[in-house]
């Protein structure tokens, strides 16, 4: 039987049968798109094919990048969604067979009609790649659409954004922002023609917290394997911590800020955070990219830091083991680096804790060589800040205080107790509680 891409077709082998839509191959088999989101590879010997349904599915129109206004409704807040690309602005691409960023802004919301029972949305696609392809410039560029957009008015700014360095992302805009309303990242693991995918529900709860209180830059995503609820993290304080799960975000070294109950609807959060109009609109996004995070391991060369000293890097994150150390070997390196002019910050390897320079000798020689302590913060973050205080001045000792200084909720004021004592368990109260305390 003749088909084509895009034809809907039943292959009936082994007595076993297989249903769904052709799709592109590069070998002899058959390759079907199955009705559970996955795709499935048939040889075509001794299989009987029968047509379902003749349909060959065209490439989607290019994205406009104009904004659209899609909901009406005065009496509903304005929010507006800008598009950088992502798993939740994908779907299959039927020319190639891969998940592609297709979809805008505009895509989104009419396919998630709920959403406009929400808000008064406005849609525009800033970028339209996968998250891998974020750089330094397009976090400016996204900073200075978010400010646009929440000066012309926004009482909300929803940003859709791949999930694989969304945290980058996120950290860039908490760092070059100040925000009097709510700023939400959202993704999605898994594109929108899988059953499972958490697209829609990850959507609507952003867009619920993008009406809320909560004036600071947030991630949103699904906060267990359920739908039951999304998480509420505070943008300088997650991590993606699985490659597929759809609860792959978690907040490190600090809880969420809240949740959004999906039966409910509603945004429940003990109230920790900065709320609706609190601040005014700034927007300091000066940024260098110019800055580099390397990961220390046992026997590494020390002439990897040399190495970006002399190839004009403005800063560098050590991600080092434990409380934030390297081998001694390195010290010399790093108070090169220092008296040269390039800020060196340590980070730890351990997601939670902080690091402490101050136990061990090699630590105390690190400090003595120049080294800034990242105190709490996640090696990654750590980096976007040091990029984005480099953007702010060129004089290490006034970068080295921006460093330690807590600007948007990425140092802690203390450890949380469950992450930093291991030895005695979860504290509960009298004088565990209290050695527990004393401990972090």
């Amino acid at each position: 039987m003749e088909f084509e891409e895009g034809d809907r077709i039943r292959i009936e082998k082994n007595g076993v049968e297989y249903e769904g839509t052709v799709m592109p191959s590069t070998t002899r088999h058959i390759v079907l798109k199955m009705k559970s989101g996955y795709n499935a590879g048939i040889d075509p010997g001794n299989a009987v094919v029968t047509m379902l349904e003749k349909k060959v599915l065209k490439e989607p129109a290019p994205v406009k990048a104009a904004g659209t206004a899609l909901s009406a409704g005065p009496e509903l807040p304005k929010v507006s969604i800008l598009s950088t690309g992502g798993t939740i602005a994908s779907k299959i691409d039927y020319r190639t067979g891969a998940v592609t960023a297709r979809f805008s802004a505009d895509d989104i919301l009419r396919s998630i009609p709920e959403l406009k029972t929400i808000a008064s949305f406005s849609g525009k696609a800033i970028y339209n790649i996968l998250s891998e392809n974020m750089k330094a410039e397009y976090w400016q560029a996204l900073a200075r659409e978010i400010a646009s957009e929440i000066e012309k008015g926004a009482d909300g700014i929803i940003v859709a954004h791949g999930t694989d360095t969304m945290m980058y992302t996120a950290a860039a805009i908490s760092f070059m922002i100040e925000t009097p309303v709510p700023i939400v990242f959202v993704g999605s693991q898994r594109s929108a023609d899988r059953p499972s995918s958490d697209n829609a529900m990850n959507a609507i709860c952003a867009a619920l917290v993008a009406v809320s209180d909560i004036a600071e830059v947030t991630v949103v995503m699904h906060a267990d394997e359920s739908d039951s609820r999304c998480a509420i993290h505070r943008g300088t304080k997650v991590r993606k911590m699985h490659t597929s799960r759809r609860d792959a975000f978690q907040s490190i070294n600090s809880e969420p800020l809240g949740y959004v109950d999906y039966r409910t609807m509603k945004v429940e959060s003990p109230g920790n955070y900065t709320r609706k109009g609190e601040k005014a609109l700034q927007l300091k996004d000066n940024i260098d990219p110019m800055c580099a995070l390397v990961k220390f391991t046992p026997g590494a060369s020390p002439d990897v830091l040399g190495y970006y000293v002399d190839a004009g890097y403005h800063g560098l994150v050590i991600e080092g083991t434990g409380l934030g150390h390297v081998s001694t070997d390195w010290i010399p390196q790093i108070e090169r680096a220092v008296s040269s002019g390039v800020p060196v910050v340590i980070t730890s390897q351990c997601l939670h804790g902080r690091v402490c320079d101050r136990v061990y000798d090699t630590g105390r020689d690190m400090l003595r060589a120049g080294v800034i302590e990242g105190e709490d913060m996640l090696a990654e973050v750590a980096l976007v800040k040091l990029m984005w205080a480099r953007g702010q001045s060129d004089d290490p000792t006034t970068v080295a205080s921006i460093m330690k200084e807590n600007l948007a909720g990425e140092i802690s004021d203390r450890s949380i107790v469950e992450a930093c004592v291991t030895d005695l368990g979860k504290p509960g109260s009298g004088e565990q509680a209290k050695t527990a305390e004393k401990t972090c």
